[in-house]
This record gives structure tokens, C-alpha cells and sequence, in this order.
């Protein structure tokens, strides 16, 4: 015969619970032929938040502590990658782009061809809303992500219950706020030159060392580990290169920023050497009734310092557009 206590029961529905509360699900959204990867980290009754990566960063890059906190906190994040990275739709079959005519075309002012554009990776995040049966939700979105969403938003402010965009500008991308020296070198590195994965994984690493808040320290080994299994999730290098010359191909987007009617929260570090803090700033000022944060030792991630002095009014940001 098999007893169970009282404490033992209480144990397994816990057990039920958590498992319950903390269920995962993925799948692929459609928009039109391109499939979109997405992780609904759920609970599916909690209010949901899109989150929305930069520039060649798979969903997998952003950090387990913002998405514990966002659950933590009774919200339901959902992640997605965009395309051409990670496991939604890839165009590899296009190639690398030739980016010395388009680093002329771009200094000189001339007209970028891109094989897709910002509005289009727009698109991508609606579909997977729409495949979820989201009717409305919150929004974040860092870097290339925020200006992808810049554009989601104010063209679809009843689908948003507030927005989040850090590390972001309306400017499009021009000589005086590109990236300069080292980062601009490593950039530019990754665009024309095909490398061994112990080249990528040493090149990414010195991304993040430059693009971490002041003060942070990353342990390289596990660095490393995470980059190998990142690279194994999806070998697709080029497509952070097509997705450069989207953003370069863009107009900068000040008019559509001043269509955005949801609260709108700004967040960017004064040390950012990737988008310069006064594009942040100028961007915020843009967006009607928007609040914006300068972080002082921010550079351009969500790391753990970053996130201890953000996590309140990123929450009380969030809580507070669900009661207006």
C-alpha cells in the first residue's frame, strides 16, 4: 500500500502548477510565404508582451533574466526570430551583398536595393501575433528591432497596449551616427568575409565585450559555448548582411514616430557606441507623451546591471498603460 501525505500532495500540485503556469509553446507564423519562428513562453492568460531582436540576433540572445522577470511579473513574453536568422524563413539563396557598391551608394546618398525591407520584417511580427489570436499587447523592442517596430506601432496602435524601444532611433543610418573604429571594423568584418566558426565565435565575442555596460566583465568560456550553440541552431551567417543593407536601404522614420498613440517608454545608455544616446533622445522626444530613461553606464545591451536599474519603472511603465 502507498501513503501520500498531505505535504506530498500540496507538493505535486505545485509541481502541476509551475509546469502549468511556466508552459512553453513554439511554432511558425505566416506572412504569405515567409515563415516566422516564434517561443510563447505563456501563461496564455497572462497580457501578453512581443519582445523583438536586433540586428542578427536570434531569439535565443535575449537574456533569461529579462524573460523570468517579465513572467515573474504576470506577463506572457513571446519571442520570435526575425527572418533570415535563426529558424524562420531564410534567404540565403540571394548571397552576401556586395557591400563596397553599397557602402558607396550609401555615403554617396544613392538609392539602396534591398532584397526586403523594414516594413516587411514589420509584417513578420504581426503575423505572429495574429497566429496566436493576440488582440492586443505590449511591445519591446531593442536596436534594429526597435526600428522595425517603430513602424508596427504607428501604423497599428490598436494592437498595442504600450511600447518599449531601446537602444533604437527614427534616424536613418547615415556618416555621422554609423558606428566608428574597432566596432565599425567588426561590422564591416562580418559583412564581407566568409569565416570559420572559431573566427565568428571570437569576432561575436568582441562585439559583446564592446557593446556591454561599463563595468561587466563576460565569462568567456561560456561565451563561447553559447556562440557554438547559436551558431548549430542555424548556420545562416548571411542573412545579418541582408538585413544591414534592410536598415540601410530605410528612410528615417520621425513622421510615423508621431503616429504613435500607445504609452511609450524609451530607454538608452549614455555610453551607447552603436546607436549614439542622442539619437535615442531625439527619437523619444519625437513620439507624443513618450518618457525616457538615460542609463549611465549603459552601452547597447540588457545586461544584469541594466536590467537592476530598469526592472521598476519597466513594470510600473507596463502596469500602468493596462489601467489607462
Amino acid at each position: 500500500m502507498i501513503f501520500i501525505t498531505m505535504n506530498k500532495i500540496k507538493y505535486l500540485l505545485l509541481l502541476l502548477l509551475a509546469a502549468f503556469t511556466y508552459a512553453e509553446s513554439d511554432g511558425y507564423a505566416k506572412n504569405g510565404d515567409i515563415e516566422i519562428y516564434y517561443v510563447d513562453y505563456g501563461p496564455e492568460e497572462a497580457t501578453p508582451i512581443l519582445l523583438v531582436q536586433g540586428l542578427g540576433g536570434q531569439l535565443t540572445f535575449w537574456p533569461d533574466e529579462l524573460i523570468d522577470m517579465f513572467r515573474e511579473n504576470g506577463f506572457r513574453p513571446i519571442v520570435y526570430d526575425n527572418r533570415d536568422v535563426g529558424l524562420s524563413h531564410s534567404f540565403e539563396e540571394y548571397g552576401k551583398p556586395n557591400f563596397i557598391w553599397n557602402y558607396i551608394k550609401f555615403y554617396t546618398g544613392l538609392p539602396i536595393n534591398s532584397v526586403y525591407s523594414l516594413s516587411d520584417m514589420s509584417n513578420d511580427g504581426m503575423a505572429v501575433l495574429d497566429e496566436l489570436n493576440i488582440d492586443r499587447s505590449h511591445i519591446l523592442a531593442m536596436s534594429m528591432g526597435g526600428m522595425i517596430t517603430q513602424r508596427m506601432v504607428a501604423e497599428n496602435n490598436e494592437r498595442f497596449i504600450s511600447y518599449v524601444l531601446v537602444a533604437s532611433m527614427a534616424e536613418a543610418p547615415n556618416a555621422t551616427n554609423s558606428p566608428k573604429g574597432e566596432l565599425k571594423n567588426l561590422i564591416e568584418n562580418r559583412s564581407f568575409k566568409e569565416q570559420t566558426i572559431d573566427e565568428r565565435v571570437d569576432r561575436s565575442l568582441r562585439i559583446f565585450q564592446i557593446l556591454s555596460s561599463e563595468g561587466v566583465e563576460i565569462d568567456e568560456d561560456r561565451f563561447r559555448a553559447e556562440a557554438r550553440k547559436n551558431i548549430e541552431r542555424s548556420s545562416n551567417d548571411s542573412g545579418f548582411s541582408r538585413q544591414l543593407i534592410a536598415i540601410l536601404a530605410d528612410e528615417n522614420r520621425f513622421e510615423e514616430v508621431k503616429k504613435i498613440s500607445v504609452p511609450t517608454l524609451v530607454i538608452h545608455g549614455k555610453l551607447d557606441p552603436l546607436v549614439p544616446f542622442d539619437e535615442g533622445k531625439k527619437t523619444a522626444d519625437s513620439i507624443p507623451n513618450s518618457k525616457f530613461i538615460a542609463v549611465e553606464k549603459m552601452r547597447h545591451l540588457i545586461d544584469k546591471p541594466v536590467l537592476d536599474v530598469i526592472e521598476v519603472p519597466l513594470i510600473e511603465h507596463l502596469r500602468s498603460s493596462e489601467t489607462n
